[in-house]
């Protein structure tokens, strides 16, 4: 169980891995709106409070402000105001309000002058203000001091009995803000408690989905490793997502692809031995029957050794195949890249080849729709082109034809070779590229072919990222077409 968790932890330290990544992106999914949520919800209370907090207190000032009004508070000797009662009030309201809020009110009148002072060291002086001014001018301005805990906040006094309610007074407020700040940090504490088990719970949350979303892929990778070890060599089937279902069905087709390689690698070596045997065997059998007659004529001898060296040409020939098949499946990105002229390397192979074709009667023709210009590995495409040729010429029938096309477009160049040959079965059209696949054997051994000469061309074709198709009708003839790039990327000089 320990080793279990430490494997699991080791993933999670991984950010190559996909367990990994997970966790991260839920507990980012997670903590980020929880973060969001927490400053958003303090801020948005604090902003309500002081709005709630002003509004509160402008309600008390404004009803100062009228008790300032209707007892002529800025005239010092007030028509009909015959006591100093009413001022004492309205100081002691005013009072209160500091005290209550535990803040300061200066009232000030248009004269800029501070009547009065609640912590009375500025009465009788001029205060100079922006707000002061802004306010008489018919702003209500407000200022919150969040480090120093107050609110600065100015209210008009408006003179009622007056028709154009024209502001003679002006009420400089500060008050504090410290019981907001109070609030305020029980808030965050208790938000940093829920946050922590939120964050306690995101995480466990993060863990279990990271293990739980990637055990699928760690069911593919443990069944791939059965077939590796193996334990098994049957299809793995994991359905739980449409990701596992395609790297499972890309597995098991390489695992189809793997037994039909190991297959076709078993068959070739049964191939290759009973190949080689073959003539080895007859061989024997020529060599003992000369020894069997001890006065055998020199005709009979010269008979049998000219058979015994066909035999043994015939075995060089499946040797030097095969060895040639070998090097180029090994080194299968080696090409040797060279500009060529695809017009004069054809005209050469057919040189060649013509007075193979004048012997069975076979007339050949080329035709060049333009000149090509290619890329490509002149040993190669010669081996291509003159397996091609040459069996169109082998397996042709007495006065045949054989043509060979050669065109291009900005992209490719085409090779084609038909023939009025013998043909190839439709049910062995697919297997025609095997080694030692032979449609007709009989006919195979009696012109010498050794089974490998298509498999060879193919694997050629490929190297230079070509293809290869085949048409045939059986007893009419065959075409084989090859189409190549003009330009081989992965050609090394």
């Amino acid at each position: 169980m320990t080793v279990k968790i430490l494997g699991e932890l080791k993933k999670l330290l991984s950010l190559r891995s996909l367990q990994a990544r997970i966790f991260i992106i839920v507990l980012v999914v997670g903590l980020i709106p929880s973060l969001i949520m927490h400053h958003g919800i303090l801020g948005s209370y604090e902003e309500r409070s002081v709005q709630n907090r002003i509004a509160t207190v402008q309600n008390q000032l404004m009803i100062v402000g009228n008790h300032l009004i209707s007892n002529n508070y800025f005239h010092t000797k007030p028509e009909g105001y015959n006591s100093s009662v009413s001022r004492e009030v309205i100081n002691a309201e005013l009072e209160m309000i500091s005290n209550l809020y535990e803040g300061r009110v200066m009232i000030i009148n248009s004269s800029l002058k501070v009547v009065k002072d609640t912590y009375g060291i500025s009465t009788g002086k001029t205060i100079i203000s922006e707000e002061v001014i802004q306010c008489f001018h018919g702003e209500n301005l407000f200022h919150y001091d969040k480090e120093h805990g107050y609110i600065e906040m100015t209210t008009p006094i408006i003179d009622t009995s007056d028709s154009s309610g024209a502001i003679v007074g002006v009420m400089l407020t500060s008050i504090s803000s410290e019981a907001i700040a109070a609030t305020l940090e029980v808030l965050d504490r208790k938000a940093a408690i829920l946050g922590n088990l939120i964050f306690v719970g995101v995480v466990a949350l993060a863990l279990v989905l990271s293990v739980v979303l990637t055990r699928p892929f760690n069911r593919v990778t443990e069944a791939i490793n059965e077939v590796n070890a193996g334990y098994s060599n049957e299809s793995i089937s994991v359905p739980d997502y449409a990701e596992t279902v395609k790297i499972v069905e890309a597995f098991n087709h390489l695992l189809s692809r793997m037994k039909a390689l190991d297959a076709s690698r078993q068959e070739f070596v049964e191939n290759v031995s009973h190949e080689l045997k073959t003539p080895m065997a007859a061989v024997k059998v020529l060599a003992d029957s000369l020894l069997s007659q001890g006065d055998a004529p020199a005709e009979l001898y010269r008979e049998f050794l000219v058979d015994i060296a066909s035999e043994i040409d015939r075995e060089n020939r499946i040797i030097t195949d095969l060895l040639a098949l070998v090097k180029m499946e090994k080194k299968a990105q080696e090409l040797n890249i060279i500009s060529l002229n695809v017009n004069d390397l054809v005209e050469l192979i057919l040189k060649r080849l013509r007075p193979l074709a004048r012997k069975k009667d076979v007339e050949v023709v080329f035709e060049s729709m333009r000149p090509v210009m290619a890329e490509v590995d002149e040993v190669k495409m010669t081996l291509i082109m003159t397996n091609l040729v040459e069996n169109a010429i082998k397996y042709n029938k007495e006065h045949g034809w054989v043509r060979v096309e050669l065109d291009a477009d900005y992209q490719y160049f085409v090779f084609k070779v038909s023939d009025s040959g013998i043909g190839i079965p439709e049910d062995s059209l697919a297997h025609i590229y095997e080694r030692f696949y032979r449609v007709d054997k009989s006919h195979s051994r009696e012109i010498g072919g050794t089974g490998l000469g298509l498999a060879i061309t193919k694997n050629a074709v490929l190297m230079h990222r070509g293809v290869i198709n085949v048409t045939s009708v059986e007893g009419e003839g065959s075409s084989f077409t090859v189409k190549i790039p003009l330009t081989c990327a992965l050609g090394t000089s």
